[in-house]
């Protein structure tokens, strides 16, 4: 029956974004434990090394063409510059400095500044509702950062400075999307994204070499590789996969909808596997910045809807 399997087709859809959001909950997880043995630089190379590889396999086996047009290149370059060599650089030195809880819970504004970019370079409406949610959202990231204590002292310890450097990240993901619009509808969701991390992962090369990154790899443990083999073909190959699947075939709103379970993926993760202890200050402030990224999603006009094709992890 062809309404039979529309419906299979839509459930596997949403078993697809609930698996790459699953990915990338623990995704913060398994970089701070792959942080304890290798540097960023090292981590995020190899990372992106075995992303690039597994999703240039996905669009060989759905036969979609990885080469984009020449005139595609500059704009996929400051993609890859922006959304995975800068981004990934400052979160993942964060990571060292702060908990991967924290870093679930700030991530989820992302939302909230691709609202504000929208509304200041593409002329997005940007109403009282989505004004309220801001100031909700940051209001809630500030609790997380200074967990509840607003002191001089507080903003001065290491763990402040990693939430900052996080919440720094959330920009530049922001401004990636904002960047990628106009390409992923051109080029195709994965095709672009491809393009854009095979960039971001070259700009690597240098520092990796220059690092002598590859030296790393001898005294890794089994833990440490694991996780970064999971980092490689779970998140930034398998779970960027899930996700575009899951965009093909269901409404992009009822896709983003799994992302407000990525913050609650990470705190389960981290207490169970990292042992991370949770402060209340940590809870509460997340949830603020759910209640904040729920009311500018929620406005009636100009919500920015590319947000949700791209997730910072």
């Amino acid at each position: 029956m062809p309404g039979d399997s529309a419906r299979l087709s839509q459930t596997r859809a949403r078993i697809a974004a609930l698996a790459a959001v699953v990915l990338w909950g623990v995704s913060f997880v398994a970089t701070k434990a792959a942080l304890r043995e290798v540097s960023p630089i090292t981590l995020i190379f190899t990372r992106f090394a075995l992303g690039v590889a597994v999703l240039i396999l996905v669009l060989k086996l759905t036969r979609q063409s990885f080469a984009p047009p020449r005139a595609s290149w500059p704009i996929l370059a400051l993609m890859g510059f922006v959304g995975i060599f800068l981004h990934q650089i400052v979160q993942a030195h964060g990571l060292t400095l702060t908990t991967a809880v924290r870093t679930g819970w700030l991530i989820g504004v992302t939302p909230i500044w691709s609202a504000v970019l929208g509304a200041i370079f593409l002329k997005e409406g940007f109403g009282t509702r989505k004004v309220l949610g801001l100031f909700i959202g940051f209001a809630g990231a500030l609790l997380v950062i200074t967990r509840g204590q607003l002191s001089p002292e507080v903003l001065a310890l290491p763990s402040t400075r990693g939430d900052l450097l996080v919440l720094a990240s959330t920009w530049t993901w922001a401004i990636y999307t904002m960047l990628g619009r106009d390409t992923l509808r051109r080029l195709g969701s994965a095709r672009a994204t491809t393009a854009a991390m095979f960039t971001g992962w070259a700009m690597m090369i240098p520092f990796f070499i220059a690092a002598n990154g590859w030296q790393e790899y001898r005294d890794l443990s089994f833990t440490s590789m694991g996780a970064i083999v999971f980092l490689g073909i779970g998140c930034s190959g398998l779970g960027y996969w899930f996700w575009y699947a899951a965009l093909e075939r269901i409404d992009t709103s009822q896709v983003a909808a799994f992302l407000y379970l990525e913050p609650l993926v990470t705190l389960l993760s981290a207490v169970a596997l990292l042992e991370e202890s949770v402060a209340w200050s940590t809870i509460f402030g997340g949830m603020l910045v759910l209640v904040g990224v729920l009311t500018v999603q929620a406005a009636p006009a100009g919500k920015s809807v590319e947000a949700a094709k791209s997730e910072p992890a």
